[in-house]
């Protein structure tokens, strides 16, 4: 009826199998003849399992190029996980669209508190991240490169971080 309104569906033969309670919101066309998809609940890359908003640690856009950075729990700490690096994923995309925007819009709505803390031979970071469809916050602790993982201090820094996070939840 309308020409300027365009499906926001994938080809068939290209949409991601979603959860019950998922939905897509906009997507792109990759160089590879692959999609990427935006959804309510995370980012579906070619080839790849959806990555949750709380599980990406960086997206970055060049104009041409979407580049993500996902976190791997590498420890399950008391109230927390300590989460690294996987190694950075980017993908040409051919028409972005909406997708950069969207993706920039809910990783940093993911992100409910982060504060950097200094520890003896580097650093730390303390994130409470919000998970879609998941009541509470998700902690986590990312260790500056080269810092080591048994650095003093860092199940204080977060018991804290969450204590006054809870302290100023509303009532």
């Amino acid at each position: 009826m309308f020409g300027f309104f365009r499906k926001n569906q994938p080809p068939a033969a290209q949409r991601p199998a979603l959860d019950r309670d998922e939905r897509i919101l906009t997507w792109a066309s990759t160089s590879t003849e692959g999609v990427v998809v935006v959804t309510n609940r995370g980012l579906w890359l070619p080839g790849q399992n959806r990555l949750g908003w709380h599980e990406i640690l960086k997206a970055v856009w060049s104009g041409r190029e979407l580049t993500v950075t996902a976190g791997r729990v590498a420890e399950e700490r008391d109230g927390y996980t300590v989460v690294v690096d996987e190694p950075t994923i980017s993908t040409l995309l051919l028409a972005p669209g909406h997708v950069p925007h969207q993706v920039q819009v809910r990783v940093t709505k993911s992100v409910a508190i982060t504060h950097h803390h200094e520890l003896p031979g580097g650093g730390v970071r303390v994130v409470a991240r919000r998970v879609s469809g998941v009541d509470g916050l998700r902690w986590t602790a990312r260790y500056d490169p080269g810092t080591p993982a048994d650095a003093p201090r860092v199940d204080e820094l977060v018991a804290r971080a969450r204590a006054d996070a809870e302290a100023a939840a509303p009532r």
